[in-house]
């Protein structure tokens, strides 16, 4: 599909489809980092709460839009406000009930056992078993998986694991996550050389980690004044929590999930730029940030 020139001569020819599109696969964040850091630094607990619920959520829902735009997109779906409300709602929904139904028979499961090599190997199977499940009755894997974990993390870990297991069932899924990450960063670094870079496309992309970065302050600045009176957050921590949205492996993997239209390689090429400046630069500099808003020392 032929797109228009909608972005001006800043984007090409980059259609403000593709733009919502490049948008939506990079507002997830990774936040792992990040919260190693601010338990060094001895970062205020409501900021690592903060963190730890929008990487829960933000990633679900990131993914879910983005597959919303890219039907569109591609003409899979219709541009309507009723249906992409529809599609929205059949995937988050249905993806959250399929979560909390699986994440339940999981828990009994676990109440049932005392064996913590059976208990990681059922939360295992409710990984991977419930992300097939939920992608073939077309729900949203990502936020099934996500509400599930969530149940087991905090309702299942309390009442259903003995300590030993609780201590092995860290370590095994802290060695996953380790793994998981080394090879989708080995697939980055592979997949850099199909990313073709020149003077116009290095300039957009550098345009868009400035606007990531506005994006990412002015959503911030929102959140808080939503806050009220409520739980207001002081300058530093905004200032925190504006440097510390990484973006990290999910939105590489949503980018080289495109399909060969022509808006590709320089979507491609703009997320693999942002997500280098996030890494190296952002996280680089967010220790030496934390310290000099009061946080802890570098």
């Amino acid at each position: 599909m032929k797109s228009s020139s909608t972005a001006g001569w800043l984007w090409g020819s980059l259609s403000l489809v593709y733009g919502l599109l490049f948008g939506a696969l990079i507002a997830p964040t990774d936040p792992i980092a990040v919260l190693g850091i601010m338990k060094k630094a001895g970062a205020p607990k409501a900021l690592e709460t903060i963190f730890t619920g929008e990487s829960l959520f933000n990633d679900g829902i990131g993914v879910v839009v983005f597959l919303t735009i890219l039907g569109i997109a591609l003409g899979r779906e219709k541009p309507g406000i009723g249906s992409v409300a529809l599609f929205l709602l059949v995937e988050a929904a249905g993806g959250a009930i399929l979560g909390l139904a699986l994440g339940w028979i999981v828990y009994r499961l676990l109440r049932s056992v005392d064996a913590y090599q059976v208990e990681i190997m059922l939360t295992l199977a409710l990984a991977a078993g419930g992300y097939a499940l939920a992608e073939a009755i077309g729900v949203s894997a990502p936020i099934t998986i996500v509400v599930a974990g969530m149940l087991i993390g905090n309702h299942g870990r309390a009442f259903a694991m003995s300590e030993t297991t609780r201590q092995n069932l860290d370590k095994f899924w802290e060695l996953i996550d380790e793994i998981l990450n080394a090879v989708l960063f080995v697939i980055i670094g592979l997949e850099i050389i199909a990313v073709r870079l020149s003077a116009v496309v290095l300039v957009v992309a550098l345009a868009a980690i400035l606007i990531v970065l506005v994006s990412r302050l002015a959503s911030v600045l929102c959140s808080t004044a939503l806050l009220r009176g409520k739980r207001k957050l002081n300058k530093e921590s905004i200032v925190f929590l504006t440097w510390g949205g990484m973006r990290g492996g999910i939105s590489i993997a949503l980018a080289l999930s495109l399909p060969p239209v022509p808006e590709r390689p320089l979507i491609l090429a703009a997320t693999y730029v942002v997500v280098i400046f996030s890494v190296i630069v952002q996280g680089l500099t967010i220790s030496r940030i934390s310290a000099r808003r009061g946080f802890g020392t570098p």
